[in-house]
C-alpha cells in the first residue's frame, strides 16, 4: 500500500451537518415550488442522502416525490447550493476530532501518498480543507471531486471518481487505502477495487456508531475505525490481508 484516499466531509471535515442545512433549505423551495407538501430539516435529508453531493441530492427527490426539472434548472440550483454551503463551511468548518495530529504524522513519514476524493464539488472541499488548516497535506492536484473533475459529473456510490483519482495518480487500486464515513462513499471504493476503512468516528453517540459499522462492513469496509487514534492499527490490518 503506497497511496491514502480520504473522502473529505465527516471523514476529514466536520462538514456534513452544515451542509445539509443549506441542502434542506433549497430542497424545500424545490418541493414547495412543485405543490409537494413534505418538507426536509438538514438532519433528515442527511439520514437519506449522506456521501452523495447535492446533485445527487436533486436526482434523489425526484425520483421520492415524481417531478421532473429541467437540466438548466438543476444546474441553477447546485450552483445556489455551492454558494451557500461555502460560505457557511468558511465560517463555521471544524478538523474532525483527532485527525490532525494522524495527518502531520503521516506527512513526516512519507510512507504514503496522500489524496483527497471526494462526491463534494472542487471548490467546496477546497474550501473545507483550507479553513481547517489541512491543504498543506494534499497536492492541489490530488484532490478530486465527483461532481468537478470528471468529463460528466456524477455522484458516489458511482466509482469513477475513485477510478480517476488511482489513473491520475498512477497507482492501481490495490496499492490503495480508502477512508471513508458513509455507505455510498464505501461502495464508490470497493466498487473501484479499493481496500476500505470504514470510519464512524463523526456520528453522535454509541448507538448510531454501532449501527455505521453494521452499514459500512455490509458495504465492504474491510475495517472499521471508530477514532482516528486506531488509524495505525487500521493500516496494519490491512496491509496484512
Amino acid at each position: 500500500i503506497t497511496q491514502l484516499l480520504f473522502d473529505c466531509d465527516n471523514t476529514l471535515v466536520l462538514s456534513e451537518e452544515l451542509a445539509f442545512e443549506a441542502c434542506a433549505e433549497l430542497s424545500n423551495e424545490m418541493l414547495a415550488k412543485h405543490a409537494i407538501s413534505e418538507r426536509y430539516t438538514g438532519p433528515g435529508l442527511m439520514t437519506t442522502f449522506v456521501g452523495q453531493n447535492f446533485r445527487g441530492v436533486v436526482t434523489g427527490l425526484q425520483q421520492k416525490h415524481g417531478f421532473k426539472l429541467a437540466d438548466s434548472e438543476v444546474d441553477e440550483y447546485v450552483s445556489r447550493e455551492l454558494g451557500k454551503v461555502i460560505e457557511t463551511l468558511e465560517a463555521k468548518a471544524e478538523p474532525c476530532v483527532g485527525v490532525m495530529p494522524v495527518l502531520e504524522e503521516l506527512e513526516k513519514s512519507k510512507k504514503y501518498g496522500l489524496a483527497v476524493v471526494s462526491s463534494s464539488a472542487l471548490s467546496r472541499v477546497q474550501a473545507s480543507v483550507k479553513k481547517v488548516g489541512q491543504d498543506k497535506f494534499f497536492p492541489v492536484e490530488h484532490i478530486f471531486s465527483a461532481a468537478t473533475s470528471l468529463p460528466v459529473p456524477t455522484t458516489k456510490p458511482d466509482p469513477a471518481i475513485y477510478l480517476h483519482a488511482c489513473k491520475v495518480i498512477g497507482k492501481e487500486p490495490g496499492e490503495c487505502v480508502a477512508i471513508e464515513d458513509s455507505k455510498s462513499g464505501t461502495l464508490s471504493a470497493v466498487r473501484a477495487g479499493i481496500p476500505t476503512v470504514g470510519y464512524v468516528g463523526s456520528y453522535g453517540g454509541v448507538i448510531k456508531q454501532g449501527e455505521m459499522a453494521e452499514v459500512l462492513k455490509e458495504a465492504g469496509a474491510k475495517v472499521i475505525m471508530d477514532d482516528w487514534s486506531q488509524f495505525t492499527n487500521c493500516m496494519a490490518k490491512i496491509e496484512a490481508l
